[in-house]
């Protein structure tokens, strides 16, 4: 055996352990604070999903939340992944109409952002608030949900039960 290859199987042989290496306590009790989900769909026709939300928030007198973000993004798939649970889906869905809308690296579907008031996606997830008149009720707040992964439980839960159907 050469002594270039003997070198690197000694390498391989001492690397193994740290690649192996379980992730850090700490990192594991961040990624178990919240529940995750991927509901972004980068080949959604996000203006018709949206259409289509709003028409049935009209009918049904709700509210439609949109929220605009991707599966890349820690934060966002903590807030999909709350709104999954059980006590979430029973606060939300009597009072919106929710439509999850990808937005790539901030570079897909802005129109739809736009479209309701807001100029730019400065962070993932943004989230809209619209009234059944298509009024943007949460302007200032919208685009400070990119910590949501580090916000409590009851903190989300609150900020989204505080809103109701006009």
């Amino acid at each position: 055996m050469s002594p270039v290859l003997k070198a690197v199987l000694a390498l391989l042989a001492v690397s193994a352990p740290i690649q192996q290496a379980q992730t850090p306590p700490a990192l594991n009790a961040v990624a178990a604070a919240h529940p995750e989900a991927r509901p972004f769909n980068a080949k959604a026709d996000a203006a018709a999903e949206v259409d289509a939300a709003f028409a049935r928030a009209k009918a049904s007198g709700k509210m439609l939340l949109i929220v605009m973000g991707a599966n890349w993004c820690h934060d966002s798939r903590a807030l999909a992944g709350w709104f999954a649970q059980p006590r979430f889906a029973a606060m939300l869905q009597p009072r919106y109409e929710l439509v999850y809308v990808d937005v790539g690296y901030r570079n897909r579907n802005i129109d739809i952002a736009r479209r309701f008031g807001i100029k730019s996606i400065k962070g993932t997830p943004t989230v809209l608030i619209l009234d059944r008149n298509g009024t943007l009720l949460n302007k200032k707040d919208a685009p400070r949900w990119r910590n949501a992964a580090s916000r409590s439980e009851n903190a989300i839960y609150r900020a989204f039960a505080e809103f109701t159907p006009a």
